[in-house]
């Protein structure tokens, strides 16, 4: 009996040294901020899923494909979004919209077609002046769709180092392309890794379109993912979702060039934003990931995670959350739910409807705003 109990104290033993040897990251320790829960501005609510400020929620272009990142609509009133095997699809707005007003239980089919194949991952989705379609795809790098359906690569480098998980963007009056490197050390198919090193090696860039110039324009971003300019476009936000914080960068006026947070101490880890009429909409993932925070002292402890079998490494919650911010930074809504759709990674504002995307999902979410 005592043989076969110092057997597997040794086995647990070399199982541990193994894991720690096989192990990608070399975290680091850290200090995350406050966690005040879901309280306040951030208590806890149903409202995205049915309440007094919104209709029931629905859910549409079920089965059509896996992870509807991002969500943007053209001009000419077609829902773009993209899959992870690489697919960026389109259909009408109004058909969506439309189906939505029936609130039947019965599952509607929506027209779609096949706009393009990117062959990587497309993630961010917005158009340009000139109605290209510009992609944040985190294996292909900042890609540019004309209307003629062509791809062109337009940044996948900087200073000749591949750019390994282009995030999201934004795209400015001038042309200019705000858009997010999550991690300079894992890509996109490792980001738990990450998550888990807690280096801080997320950048945000501009890329100037008519020079070809690639700027840093932040760095040290604990996993930088959405962007969103503001209001005549004085700045341009990034979150940071590894420590639940939103950047600024002042682009206009006396602080241009500042570097300050827009707000701090989210009780989820914030994904992509977008700014419309006033508001800045922000999809919060995931609850703050105790994996991630309960361990941030503990670097040891989260290298011999590291080398555990990869498909182990997820996220601990699984939760609706959209926040609504003013420009100063003021919470206007707040909505969230423990049903219906989960792991929000984009809420785009149309018609007063949420149009939600998430990488867990094959369909896309949608509420009304009343």
């Amino acid at each position: 009996m005592k043989k076969s109990v110092i057997g597997v104290l040794i086995s647990i033993v070399l199982l541990i040294i193994i894991a720690w040897a096989i192990s990608p990251v070399r975290p680091v320790s850290w200090q995350p901020d406050a966690d005040n829960g879901l309280s306040a501005a951030f208590s806890v609510n149903k409202k995205l899923y049915e309440g007094a400020d919104l209709t029931l929620q629905r859910q549409f272009l079920m089965g059509v494909g896996q992870g509807p990142e991002d969500i943007v609509i053209s001009k000419d009133g077609y829902l773009y979004t993209g899959y992870e095997d690489g697919r960026i699809i389109r259909a009408k707005v109004t058909d969506i919209l439309n189906a939505y007003a029936k609130q039947s239980d019965v599952a509607i089919d929506i027209a779609y077609e096949e706009y393009v194949n990117t062959k990587g991952r497309p993630l961010g989705l917005r158009f340009d002046g000139q109605d290209n379609l510009i992609v944040a795809d985190g294996v292909k790098g900042l890609l540019r769709i004309d209307q003629q359906r062509n791809i062109q690569v337009l940044v996948d480098e900087y200073n000749n180092e591949k750019l390994l998980f282009v995030d999201h963007l934004d795209i400015a009056r001038d042309g200019t392309i705000w858009f997010s490197d999550a991690s300079a050390k894992f890509s996109m198919h490792d980001f738990m890794y990450d998550f888990l090193e807690a280096s801080a090696t997320g950048r945000l860039f501009s890329y100037d379109p008519k020079s070809n110039k690639t700027q840093v324009r932040m760095e040290n971003l604990f996993f930088s993912n959405g962007v969103a300019l503001g209001p005549n476009e004085e700045f341009v936000l990034v979150n940071e979702t590894g420590k639940s914080k939103i950047h600024r960068l002042w682009l206009k006026g006396e602080k241009a060039g500042v570097r300050d947070i827009f707000i701090e101490n989210l009780p989820a880890m914030p994904d992509n934003v977008f700014f419309k009429d006033g508001i800045f909409w922000v999809s919060l993932v995931a609850l703050r990931d105790p994996l991630v925070e309960g361990f941030a002292q503990k670097p040891l402890l989260r290298r011999i995670i590291g080398g555990l079998p990869k498909g182990l490494l997820k996220a601990t919650s699984h939760y609706g959350f959209v926040v609504g911010i003013s420009p100063d930074g003021e919470v206007l809504h707040n909505l969230q739910s423990s049903d219906g759709y989960q792991g929000i990674t984009t809420a785009i504002e149309f018609e007063n409807h949420l149009l939600l995307g998430s990488l867990d999902n094959d369909s896309i979410g949608i509420v009304r705003l009343k």
